[in-house]
């Protein structure tokens, strides 16, 4: 005899989109002299950290309509110093993503340097940008928003 069949619960796949990895968010913004805390016009990593959370902000509003939380990073490396007058990219991509995780790799590269030596406003567009940090950063989404994306599309 068959045994009875059993309706299989809904699949996540079937009735819900997730984000999709490799999505990723770029903001260029300047580096102004308030964000300086050191001498020689040095700023701090904070501040880049600060802009790896403003893209990981956008990104949850694109995949779940809610600003999410960062809870934290992991693999945080400051390669270059960051000064005021700076251009700077920041990029975050979400590498992976859980029913209310989101994994983010995140890149700040100068694209503009300030040039104080060669004048108060003196500047140069780097002919290849410099990567000043990288970090992979979590975020989490409340679980309300994250279903109500999901099954919205």
């Amino acid at each position: 005899m068959t045994p009875p069949s059993r309706t299989a619960p809904a699949s996540r796949t079937a009735t819900s989109a997730l984000p999709p990895d490799g999505l990723s968010a770029t903001l260029r913004v300047r580096i102004s002299a308030g964000d300086v805390h050191y001498g020689g016009d040095l700023v701090p990593g904070a501040r880049v950290l600060e802009l790896f959370g403003d893209v990981a902000t956008e990104l949850t509003i694109r995949t779940d309509n809610d600003e999410g939380l960062l809870t934290g990073y992991t693999d945080v490396n400051f390669t270059a110093p960051v000064h005021a007058g700076d251009f700077l990219e920041v990029t975050g991509t979400l590498q992976r993503h859980t029913r209310l995780r989101r994994t983010i790799a995140f890149e700040a590269r100068k694209v503009i340097a300030a040039r104080y030596q060669d004048g108060t406003s003196s500047a140069a567009v780097l002919s290849e940008s410099q990567v000043v940090c990288r970090a992979t950063g979590t975020s989490v989404v409340p679980m309300a928003k994250a279903q109500a994306a999901r099954h919205t599309g």
